[in-house]
């Protein structure tokens, strides 16, 4: 239904950097559009997005390119973690689901909704379904016809019916979610 009526969707597909995970706390509660000019304005700001870069740039600096109060401790505690080499993104690429959520859950600002799209979008993996996206969880709705009120274990169980492509289902229902709006991934 969603490919007939939409075509299919883009194959969304980020680097394993520090900068994607970046963006991604930057998506966090906010529309793709604003987490786009947020990172636009970092990048003409600082050129490549490096944890050096974000550690050494003050709060007003942060703030002039639209990160909010929270997301800049996010964006600093994750570029001391990889100064410090807590993390190593590289290290993480072929590790279990388990392993990286354990790992990037150690940073402040990151929680499963960060790491699902990391995983989704960076890793690609399969078989992810983050039900804490507003519009994933909208889309859903709208698409099974599910009053809006619908709990989440309801949402779950439909999601579970997906299993081992949940990943591919959330693709599709993002990409109606954007079409129905006339919004660009």
């Amino acid at each position: 239904m969603i490919i007939d009526t939409h075509g299919h969707p883009p194959l969304w597909k980020r680097r394993a950097n520090f900068e994607t995970l970046i963006h991604i706390i930057l998506e966090q509660q906010v529309s793709l559009a604003s987490a786009n000019a947020a990172l636009k304005k970092l990048k003409e700001k600082i050129g490549a997005v490096a944890p050096a870069k974000i550690i050494s740039l003050t709060d007003a600096d942060l703030k002039a390119c639209y990160f909010s109060r929270q997301k800049i401790v996010y964006a600093r505690q994750l570029a001391e973690a990889i100064i410090n080499k807590q993390l190593n993104l590289k290290q993480l690429t072929n590790a279990p689901d388990d392993i990286i959520r354990t790992t990037l859950k150690k940073i402040k600002g990151i929680g499963d909704w960060t790491v699902d799209v990391y995983l989704m979008m960076v890793l690609q993996r399969t078989d992810l379904f983050p039900m804490g996206d507003i519009a994933l969880v909208n889309s859903l709705k709208e698409v099974k016809h599910l009053p809006k009120h619908t709990t989440k274990e309801a949402l779950q169980k439909i999601a579970e019916e997906w299993k081992p492509y949940r990943t591919v289902a959330a693709y599709l229902l993002w990409h109606s979610y954007l079409c129905k709006r006339n919004r660009k991934p």
